[in-house]
């Protein structure tokens, strides 16, 4: 399998699971900073010019929590099976990918939602709260600590760190946010979090 990534994105979620996995895989590096993302040949690869893009025999999948269950397919022991577990688990990615995220992608992706300056501004000044209230949600509703799961590492945690590590910088302290802090000194612990970060994939 091969891992199209960037640095700091959504993609190191994927990159945490696959080291949690220990499966087979290699990392290529899609460089943001010259919009490699929109090249023509990486157009062929993900149409939608994102990362991440995990390419796998005969099939390119996209889209996180997709990618993150697919490997779990592979890697049972990456989701439970028991329903509800499973069901919260999903529960919290589903928000992560339609709420959370979004949230981030207001400051640095505004052009997706409008063209004027001062709208782009006044998306830049909203982040810092809808993005606390977003922790505020995780914190309450989602961490039953000191992982999604309790004391079971799941998929869910892979992604649910990636998107807390961008908190600091869109003006929101996890420290205001016990469990949310919990779980990442605990993720912060993994060797597969310590893994990427020696690559430089957390930045």
């Amino acid at each position: 399998m091969k891992l199209y990534y960037t640095p700091k994105t959504i993609s190191i979620a994927v990159a945490i699971a696959l080291e949690e996995s220990g499966l087979d895989y290699e990392c290529q590096h899609i460089d943001f900073s010259t919009g490699e993302q929109q090249s023509e040949a990486y157009a062929q690869i993900n149409p939608k010019c994102r990362v991440p893009t995990l390419q796998t025999e005969g099939m390119k999948l996209t889209e996180t929590g997709a990618i993150l269950e697919y490997i779990a397919t592979l890697v049972p022991s990456l989701m439970p099976s028991e329903p509800i577990a499973a069901s919260h688990a999903r529960s919290v990615m589903y928000f992560l990918a339609s709420t959370m995220h979004v949230n981030h992608a207001h400051k640095v992706r505004g052009s997706r939602w409008a063209d004027r300056a001062e709208s782009h501004a006044d998306m830049v000044a909203k982040v810092p709260e809808t993005m606390a209230t977003s922790a505020a949600y995780i914190d309450i509703n989602c961490i039953t600590g000191p992982f999604v799961l309790g004391d079971t590492f799941c998929i869910a945690d892979a992604y649910l760190f990636q998107v807390c590590t961008w908190l600091k910088g869109d003006g929101v302290d996890p420290v205001d946010y016990p469990k949310v802090q919990n779980l990442m000194d605990a993720m912060e612990a993994r060797a597969s979090v310590k893994y990427v970060r020696a690559q430089g994939m957390l930045g």
